[in-house]
């Protein structure tokens, strides 16, 4: 079975991209985005009307103090790490696919999230604080699996393509067995708390956490737009990008490097989310096209509305609490991964 490629045509990422479409692009996911904040924000056990909700958010008085409370204290800060791990996650997928032309890249398989985990779980036994010393043992984290992952990869016994997939589910394998190890082992209670995290948990989210994510986010974005270009050039092979004056040494590993920050401080602060990095990039790529300058800000904000929506189903669909939101996640990206491996086999 081969591995599929992402084919691109050489004019459609060579020809200059006009401002207004990429805000257009950024306008109407912005709408999609508000919209889906909004719907993170009504759905909740104790629920709340539409009228009472944009009173709330518009800091009137309803007349519920409680309500305040709940939207401000609970609902937003849950919505808001939402928007900026889908953000995040799904820009890692768009970045791994470019430069492994391959669209069943993304950071859970390829073991990038559950090394970020892994690195997460060594700062809290060491007793580091959450930022940044466990910030930085999950970034140290989510690279070594994926040096890993691309050392596996790159022997000569099989083709690339093929081993690259297969090197990341063993990564990933590897990953998890070592979480359990450590919470089975562990007298740390901390430790024996954090198995609904490592399924995708969005429910300890707080307003300071939003903070320190968006100011790792939203630079590592910037940089990813910046490399627009390069990236769409790198997807004509490394001959013709180099041919073109792409730097590809130097640019893929930049990417590689503030894609790993971004996952592994999304993974810190979210857990495991599944196909989130595989699901939205590859929509988007079917709706928008292949240029990179303007799937940049889509996956941004699609990914961002992608996962508050799965985040409000995970908290609707129980009749009782309520599930991780990586059950989701799950949920909708294997079918979809399952059915891109169908078409390679084709």
């Amino acid at each position: 079975m081969g591995t599929p490629e992402v084919r691109v045509n050489a004019d459609a990422v060579a020809r200059p991209v006009t401002l207004g479409r990429v805000a257009v692009v950024a306008v109407s996911l912005t709408v999609v985005l508000l919209a889906a904040m909004l719907l993170g924000l009504a759905v909740g056990s104790s629920g709340a009307d539409l009228q009472s909700l944009l009173n709330v958010l518009m800091l009137r008085n309803t007349g519920d103090p409680t309500l305040h409370t709940i939207v401000w204290q609970l609902r937003w800060p849950r919505v808001l790490l939402a928007v900026e791990v889908g953000g995040a996650l799904s820009l890692g997928g768009l970045v791994f696919q470019a430069l492994l032309r391959n669209p069943l890249a993304e950071p859970y398989i390829l073991g990038t999230s559950g090394g970020a985990a892994v690195g997460a779980i060594i700062g809290i036994l060491l007793g580091l604080s959450q930022f940044p010393g466990v910030s930085l043992t999950a970034f140290a984290g989510s690279m070594g699996a994926l040096v890993l992952v691309m050392m596996l990869a790159s022997g000569k016994a099989v083709l690339r393509k093929d081993s690259l997939l297969l090197s990341g589910v063993m990564v990933n394998a590897f990953c998890s067995a070592l979480i359990l190890f450590f919470v089975s082992t562990t007298q740390d209670a901390r430790l024996h708390n954090i198995l609904f995290w490592l399924m995708g948990d969005l429910s300890r989210a707080d307003p300071d956490q939003g903070l320190r994510l968006a100011a790792i986010v939203l630079p590592c974005a910037a940089a990813v737009f910046a490399l627009a270009r390069p990236m769409n050039l790198l997807l004509l092979g490394r001959d013709a990008a180099e041919s073109l004056g792409v730097h590809v040494r130097r640019v893929s590993w930049g990417l590689l490097v503030v894609t790993s920050v971004m996952v592994s401080a999304a993974v810190c602060g979210s857990g495991l989310l599944g196909f989130v990095g595989l699901a939205v990039p590859h929509l988007l790529r079917l709706i928008l096209g292949p240029d990179h300058r303007v799937l940049v800000p889509a996956c941004l904000l699609g990914g961002g509305a992608y996962l508050v929506v799965c985040d409000a189903l995970a908290r609707w669909i129980p009749r009782q609490g309520e599930m991780p939101a990586g059950v989701v996640t799950a949920m909708i990206g294997a079918p979809l991964f399952i059915a891109l491996l169908r078409r390679s086999a084709r």
